[in-house]
């Protein structure tokens, strides 16, 4: 019998409720070599306690913790958390070295457990690393477990053990994707991994979060929100998750996915990890499950008006963009990745196709999964494209050039970033976007065939640039090496309007807001005005604006002339507390003095308000056009 392709969510509980782990039916016997227990060693302090026990260690053992978390690029350095490290073996305290920023080296007796006690400071309240505290914790294995080698690729246990609590607290509940060896009902025990990597994969939440499970095309689904408020909507955010999820794995696997005589699936488990908070946002991709954190605001609540919060659209995104990063970077990667190095950073040219085609593809799956139509697809593609036109380091920087300088340019952001590089995710999903509608256009298939094409000829393995442009010629019938040159190796400007006039969306110019056409980006607060970057080539900085200035108020100067009424306008001085004042202060003036503070000096830099700065705005005028474009 087919399974059907919508069920209602099996249990939906509060955490003080038991919830058997996701997992498959039959639980792993563990037969590791590598053993970690992690305890709450102290909940005010934020400190995990961890024991890892080696069966079998090497004379001179080594142990490491990484520096990077794959799908985050920057060192992070985790071992700036680790401390109070011992070993013993037996009644022995054997050497202990450190040799480097995070590694150890143990002499031990060759043949006899050694074992390594330590503690991790978890106040990182973020999806890449670890905390803990009185109402939650969560951790990635990459954060507190020391990688033992020589034996990565042994089987690895971990015993995560239930905090103690006050008898007036609620209690604790603990989700992984690990597979169980021997859980308790609240899913406290010990799991098992096939190796580090897997383990380092599976983050672990824990807490008093609220918990639901649902199936998409017959894979046992999970997901646990942490932080919400009495007014969330759990049933409307798992109806939503399901439809997205039977959306993508039908997107990789076709309309018999989770059938009888279907294709197999790569997961046979998933668990969605979600903490809300009052000001957050992102998400981190694993093979089996991922972490999310989002505004609390924005998760869907009982009793909402029909019409859709711009922020929950936003949070079905995430959801969307990290699900399909199941596919699309955790197990199809960059050849780059067939193995990281957790020591050092990590590179590939390939991130404008891992995290900018997922970009493309995140919203456009929401549309496919009918959670948004046709009108909020495009106003989302419309943010994303002026997102990358509104970036002078587009015309600085290629693509994979910026993909390869993740390490220091996207993940350290400051006030020339989007002077020198260009997003990998915005101009990624651009990139994406004119390949599906340049083979659409030709009438040889869509980009939806080239994922497809490289999933089944790479085996769901590692691919390489080469890869992209055999699947792109085999499904077209000819060559891309030109527009891979030019719109990914190059700093050309993309055909978007073109290629989006012929699938029935035309571009209008409409007036940019005041920050863009002064080129810069502002903070305003608390009656201030203050800039955070100074765009190239922009207003702003032919005046001599510099990021970090307060912008205090404008100078006119006394008109030579007399106006409609037959007066003439004496000299003024204004102080601004926001862009919008220069409209009501400027008149129809097109000149003017700023008076900035810059290390507490004041400074005057003459002004002069361009004419003509536009954004685009998409506009559909053949509805059928998108639609077909738009269904897939």
């Amino acid at each position: 019998m087919a399974t059907k392709t919508r069920t209602a969510p099996r249990r939906a509980t509060a955490a003080a409720t038991p919830t058997a782990p996701t997992a498959p039916a039959t639980p792993a016997k563990s037969t590791a070599g590598v053993r970690y227990r992690v305890e709450c060693a102290d909940l005010h302090a934020h400190l995990f306690s961890v024991t890892l026990t080696i069966d079998s260690p090497a004379a001179q053992q080594r142990v490491a913790l990484p520096v990077w978390i794959p799908g985050s690029y920057l060192v992070r350095e985790f071992a700036k958390n680790l401390q109070g490290l011992r070993a013993t073996q037996g009644r022995r305290k054997p050497a202990l070295m450190q040799l480097d920023k995070c590694s150890w080296l143990v002499e031990c007796t060759p043949g006899q457990p050694l074992v390594l006690h330590y503690q991790v400071c978890a106040y990182d309240n973020s999806v890449r690393t670890a905390w803990l505290d009185t109402e939650r914790g969560f951790f990635n294995g990459t954060s507190v477990c020391l990688r033992v080698e020589g034996q990565t690729d042994a089987p690895h246990a971990m015993d995560i053990v239930a905090p103690a609590l006050p008898a007036d607290a609620a209690r604790w509940s603990c989700a992984t994707a690990l597979v169980p060896v021997k859980a308790d009902r609240y899913g406290f025990g010990s799991y098992q991994a096939s190796g580090y990597d897997e383990l380092a994969d599976s983050p672990v939440e824990l807490g008093a979060f609220w918990s639901a499970e649902f199936d998409a095309c017959g894979v046992p689904h999970r997901f646990v929100v942490a932080g919400a408020a009495a007014s969330f909507d759990g049933d409307r955010l798992i109806a939503d998750t399901q439809a997205i999820c039977e959306a993508e794995i039908r997107f990789w696997h076709g309309d018999k996915a989770g059938k009888r005589g279907g294709p197999k699936l790569p997961i046979d488990r998933y668990v969605f990890m979600l903490n809300a908070v009052d000001d957050g946002y992102g998400g981190l991709e694993h093979r089996h499950s991922t972490a999310l954190i989002c505004n609390r605001r924005d998760l869907p609540q009982r009793g909402e008006k029909k019409k859709q919060p711009e922020g929950y659209t936003t949070l079905m995104g995430l959801i969307s963009h990290e699900y399909f990063h199941t596919w699309n970077v955790k197990r199809m990667r960059p050849a780059e990745f067939a193995r990281y190095d957790y020591s050092r950073e990590n590179y590939t040219q390939l991130l404008w196709f891992f995290e900018g085609f997922t970009s493309y593809y995140d919203d456009l799956l929401l549309r496919r999964a009918g959670r948004i139509d046709d009108s909020a697809y495009l106003r989302l593609l419309n943010k994303t494209l002026n997102q990358v036109m509104q970036t002078p380091g587009r015309l600085v920087q290629p693509v994979a050039d910026a993909s390869f300088d993740a390490w220091v340019k996207y993940y350290r952001q400051d006030e020339q970033t989007p002077n020198s590089t260009v997003s990998y995710y915005t101009k990624g999903a651009l990139v994406a976007l004119c390949f599906d509608l340049t083979l659409r256009h030709e009438g040889k298939g869509s980009l939806d065939d080239v994922m497809r094409h490289l999933w089944t000829h790479s085996g769901g393995g590692p691919i390489s640039e080469a890869d992209i442009a055999a699947a792109l010629e085999a499904v077209s019938g000819r060559s891309y090496a030109d527009e891979l040159a030019r719109w990914v190796h190059s700093t050309d400007e993309l055909p978007l309007a073109q290629l989006l006039r012929v699938h029935g969306v035309a571009t209008l110019e409409d007036p940019s807001q005041q920050a863009q056409t002064l080129g810069m980006r502002v903070t305003e607060a608390s009656g201030s005005v203050q800039v955070k970057v100074v765009l190239r080539g922009g207003a702003a900085e032919k005046a001599g604006f510099s990021a970090n200035d307060e912008w205090i108020g404008i100078e006119l100067p006394a008109t030579g002339k007399k106006s409609s009424s037959g007066s003439q306008r004496p000299a003024q001085a204004w102080r601004i507390a926001k862009l919008d004042d220069l409209a009501l202060y400027l008149g129809d003036a097109t000149k003017c003095t700023a008076i900035v503070a810059r290390d507490r000096k004041l400074i005057k830099l003459p002004l002069v308000l361009p004419a003509g700065v536009t954004t685009w705005r998409l506009f559909a005028h053949d509805a059928t056009k998108v639609a077909n474009w738009l269904k897939g």
